[in-house]
């Protein structure tokens, strides 16, 4: 057996559109979300309470857990379109990611905020740069900076991929102690990652606190239990781009949110 891995591992995913050209005013934020499993966990406790989450509702393991589809209720979720069973649903599927173990290096970007230089700014790799400052940190504080670890993240396709690695390299040389032991794979979300799913299911209830913070969300209510420096993540585990004090004054949309409730 190896010795020069560490104890942990990461996953990542994004919710929100992370193209700058133009700037969807429904959701002009984009969240990256790490999620940072020490390995014994995600063996013998993760990997093992998802698979019996969709037993208890499928009856096999097959399905990949997507925020936007049980959002949607579409494909393997429509069966959530009946209100007793998606209540019971999302009530196991937020105990679930309640009580198992990890923890959360997020970052937001508001792509309203950028400014002139906008072209010129890709949010993720911004992001990107963001979340591996922040893990880095938290393994410094776990004492494995000097073994390595490995950050799989969803494929997005293979040029996005490789622009991706590009840009993880760069951040890398340029940003990281020297000889840090980091490693970026890419995984198809079909691959049925575990931690994968739990990164996707996490990024998206960041997203919609980050754009309204005033209205209820008890999804990010678990999530944010979950957040690096809890009860104080803010600018700990949940970094954001521009800070508050950094806006201008929008004026707020009046119509309201047509979505569906925000839960996970």
């Amino acid at each position: 057996m190896r010795n020069d891995f560490s104890d942990y591992i990461v996953f990542a995913d994004e919710s929100g559109d992370h193209g700058i050209k133009t700037i969807n005013p429904e959701n002009p934020i984009f969240v990256l979300a790490f999620c940072i499993f020490r390995k014994i966990d995600y063996i013998s406790v993760v990997k093992q309470a998802v698979a019996k989450f969709k037993i208890d509702f499928w009856g096999h393991d097959l399905v990949v857990l997507h925020n936007h589809e049980i959002r949607k209720s579409k494909g393997e979720f429509s069966f959530l379109f009946n209100e007793e069973l998606r209540r019971i649903f999302l009530h196991s599927l937020n105990e679930m990611i309640r009580t198992i173990p990890f923890s959360i290096a997020a970052t937001a970007i508001d792509k309203r905020y950028l400014g002139s230089d906008s072209s010129s700014i890709n949010p993720y790799v911004l992001a990107l740069g963001s979340c591996l400052q922040q893990t880095i940190e938290f393994l410094q504080e776990k004492g494995q900076q000097h073994l390595l670890t490995h950050i799989i993240a969803e494929s997005r396709g293979k040029p996005e991929d490789q622009d991706l690695g590009l840009a993880f390299d760069q951040i890398a040389s340029q940003g990281l102690p020297d000889h840090y032991p980091l490693n970026i794979r890419f995984a198809h979300k079909q691959t049925n990652s575990s931690g994968l799913q739990m990164a996707d299911l996490v990024a998206h209830p960041i997203s919609r606190h980050i754009l309204k913070k005033d209205q209820p969300n008890k999804a990010f209510d678990i999530v944010k239990e979950k957040l690096l420096g809890y009860p104080e993540y803010e600018e700990m585990g949940l970094k954001c781009h521009p800070l508050e004090s950094e806006k201008p004054r929008l004026t707020p949309r009046q119509d309201a949110d047509r979505e569906l409730p925000i839960h996970l």
